[in-house]
């Protein structure tokens, strides 16, 4: 494995999603130079906890040129601006999803990242689930024949309750869109990469239910019930989408999301029916996918290198039977961003997604808000 101790990283953000990449970030080895906090404080101590350092300000992390890379996992409305005084300051970049909170915002971050010539990724991380890859090399290579269906959600619950509480709930933090940017992009971009193609037109239908929430009046964690005292609020942002999609190769598709299905923890499923054969695969047993046959018996398939093609035998970083989950895509994903930092430019088998694809689920996502309200197709993009 490459030696990438000598690249200086900083991640910005110290919740749940910001942890997750100093995890894997020091499996990868790389210099990890510190963390930025909400606040001083609140970034100090959690680098106290996760054994690093801490900057107090943006400011710092573009200054020092120990630091060649940023992470960017902070609150939806703060990446714009973030990303933007990264680059400027030479910066290369790994952005959470969404990219930004308009697609004007990510159609200007496309173009400053294209013109720096520096590494600027979005994170969607679930592309690096190894047989997710394994998928997409089926499609190219034309093993599932012509693509005809792509249908799945992407369902949790964690915001099921009145009293369930987070950040993302508020449309000038979060953005208009809460479901749909938080989770049905990553579904939207999965199953853009594995079939090879983006949709171009969508017929949404948002819901909210609760129309009121109690929002605490302290801190609270991604994935935590709040507790304490609390203030009623009016939420405006959706809990469930059902979304039809259309592919300018004639495929069709469909999608449910919802943050307030009970007993859904972080449940995404894509099924993909070609002419020839059919996939199937649910993150929460990630190790298997599903090949569906007409004239022969169903396979399940296992992730085991020695049985994969080469794309997915490349993603593979365990032997078979010995089960890679959500922390390890994040490692498989910087390990390939860090390569290509390391190399001087991205490398043509390189998988992940960039601002350019960060750039469309901002189109998506405002042409799914526009579908809402029209209760008619909308084209992306249009």
């Amino acid at each position: 494995m490459t030696d990438f101790s000598r690249i200086g990283v900083a991640v910005i953000g110290t919740g749940f999603i910001g942890t997750v990449h100093v995890w894997a970030l020091k499996r990868l080895g790389v210099d990890l130079r510190g963390v930025l906090g909400s606040s001083p404080e609140r970034g100090a101590a959690a680098a106290a906890g996760l054994g690093t350092e801490s900057f107090d300000t943006l400011e710092a992390v573009c200054a020092d040129e120990a630091v060649q890379a940023v992470h960017v996992t902070s609150p939806n409305h703060l990446h714009f601006a973030q990303v933007k005084a990264l680059i400027g300051a030479r910066k290369h970049v790994i952005c959470e999803k969404p990219l930004t909170l308009t697609a004007a915002e990510s159609a200007e971050l496309v173009d400053l990242a294209e013109k720096s010539g520096l590494i600027c990724a979005v994170c969607y991380n679930t592309r690096f689930y190894p047989l997710n890859q394994q998928a997409r090399g089926m499609v190219a290579a034309g093993d599932l024949g012509d693509v005809r269906l792509i249908t799945g959600h992407y369902v949790q619950d964690w915001l099921a309750k009145p009293t369930d509480w987070n950040w993302r709930l508020e449309d000038d933090k979060g953005g208009a869109l809460r479901a749909v940017g938080d989770i049905g992009t990553h579904w939207a971009d999965l199953t853009s990469f594995v079939a090879g193609e983006k949709p171009v037109e969508v017929l949404a239908e948002l819901t909210t239910f609760m129309t009121e929430r109690q929002k605490p009046t302290g801190p609270v964690q991604t994935f935590t019930e709040a507790t304490g005292k609390t203030e009623t609020v009016s939420i405006s942002t959706e809990d469930s989408a059902l979304i039809l999609l259309r592919y300018a190769s004639g495929a069709r598709g469909a999608v449910t999301v919802s943050q307030v299905s009970p007993g859904r923890k972080n449940s995404m499923r894509w099924d993909i029916a070609g002419s020839a054969c059919g996939i199937e695969w649910h993150s929460e047993t990630p190790d298997h996918m599903w090949i569906g046959h007409r004239d022969a018996p169903n396979q399940i398939l296992q992730r085991d290198a020695a049985l994969m093609n080469a794309t997915g035998a490349a993603a593979a970083s365990l032997p078979g039977g010995h089960v890679e989950g959500f922390a390890d895509t994040f490692f498989a994903l910087f390990r390939q961003v860090y390569g290509d930092i390391d190399a001087g430019a991205r490398r043509p088998a390189s998988t992940w997604a960039s601002f350019a694809d960060g750039h469309f689920e901002m189109a998506f996502c405002e042409a799914v808000l526009e579908s809402s309200r029209q209760g008619a197709w909308v084209k992306i993009g249009g």
